[in-house]
């Protein structure tokens, strides 16, 4: 059994459903004091988090990921116990096999390799692990970030160890992230009896046209990196559930996924100046989840696709794909931030697993990504 296999196991054996961590810094810790790193741990309210460095000087390269997994769903659809890793036909199966436990196993393996070969290694690396990440991401890397920035200590180059590849290992990265930014729309109208409607007004009716539109509308045609911003309205409730009631209130969730072409306070300004042209009476509150980012060519890109190319022997794919990650904590510090982790096709399934190989394979990609920017 390889040592990635073998720490990707120790870590899955661990059940830590979301926020929970259940030990796994600790072991990740441990193994990362070995070979000189300084450990913080940084809890907040129901999260673990660990930052961890090795150096005081820059660039400083961190591995950022989370310990925390989704919860299983129904054991019996699983062909092996969940926390019990197995490995079948050259597959490590195992709740976070994917997302991201193999990740991590591999981050610490290949550190391991290059401190060994390189005790003088350049700048610095780090590691910013939370247990909060398949949460309300509320308490953790946000708020590490925050303690960070506080304190003008700056990540300069960030790998985050999200299951990017589609059909192998390396085959696509993840150099930016769109935005998301969702909208809790209240019309409000007046209840009454569907037999006289003029006595009542219909929310529904009132906000059916300005939905209709907004659903309509080109809000960017997003760039090389990105596609058009997106507006996806995704709950309505409205009415008691009698057939002769004219509701008083709609209840309208949205979401935004949006490019760098837009901002988030843009995007707030053209809803409510569209919803007041609609003459519409409403509540509306915002919650913003993330802004979009983006990491050009440069120093870090530019390693991931040559370290991708050596030990695999084939290009990379650049994508902004998927979904938010905490990569955009990350980003907005300054840092560039790339995210290059296993395969995605399990993830969040029952039966999650991973190719053992190609665990191996990332441990060889991280050390090498090291080795050309820090040795």
């Amino acid at each position: 059994m390889s040592d990635v296999l073998q720490l990707a196991a120790d870590l899955i054996s661990r059940p830590s459903v979301t926020p929970e961590d259940e030990g796994c810094q600790q072991l990740m810790g441990e193994r990362l004091a070995a070979v000189g790193f300084n450990l913080e741990s940084m809890v907040f309210e129901d999260t673990t988090n660990l930052w961890a460095r090795r150096g005081s000087e820059g660039p400083l390269f961190c591995f950022a990921g989370h310990t925390d997994v989704v919860p299983t769903g129904p054991l019996e659809q699983w062909h092996t116990p969940p926390f019990e890793p197995t490995v079948m036909d050259g597959y490590l199966h195992g709740r976070g096999a994917a997302d991201m436990k193999g990740s991590l196993a591999a981050m610490v393996v290949a550190t391991e390799r290059f401190v060994q070969k390189h005790p003088n290694h350049k700048g610095s690396i780090a590691y910013l692990i939370t247990s909060d990440e398949e949460g309300p991401f509320i308490n953790g890397t946000v708020r590490v970030i925050d303690t960070l920035e506080a304190r003008n200590e700056k990540i300069t180059w960030c790998i985050v160890g999200e299951p990017s590849s589609t059909k192998t290992v390396g085959d696509v990265v993840k150099n930016g992230r769109r935005g998301s930014l969702s909208g809790y729309l209240t019309v409000k109208g007046v209840q009454g009896h569907v037999a006289y409607p003029h006595l009542a007004k219909n929310p529904v009716h009132l906000a059916a046209p300005a939905l209709a539109e907004l659903a309509g509308i080109e809000w960017d045609k997003g760039n090389e990196f990105f596609p058009p911003t997106s507006f996806q309205i995704s709950n309505l409730k409205s009415g008691t559930g009698a057939e002769n009631v004219v509701p008083g209130e709609l209840e309208v969730k949205f979401n935004f996924r949006f490019s760098t072409e837009s901002s988030s306070d843009n995007l707030k300004a053209r809803v409510t100046g569209l919803l007041d042209a609609h003459g519409l009476d409403y509540d509306l509150h915002w919650k913003l989840n993330g802004e979009p980012f983006l990491t050009g060519s440069g120093p870090l890109l530019g390693a991931v696709q040559l370290a991708i190319e050596e030990v695999t022997g084939q290009p990379t794919r650049l994508e902004t794909s998927g979904g938010t990650s905490d990569g955009r904590f990350i980003a907005p510090t300054g840092a560039q931030v790339v995210e290059l982790g296993p395969v995605n096709t399990t993830i969040h399934k029952v039966n999650e697993c991973t190719k053992v190989d190609e665990l191996d394979k990332l441990a060889l990609i991280y050390e090498r990504l090291l080795e050309r920017l820090l040795a």
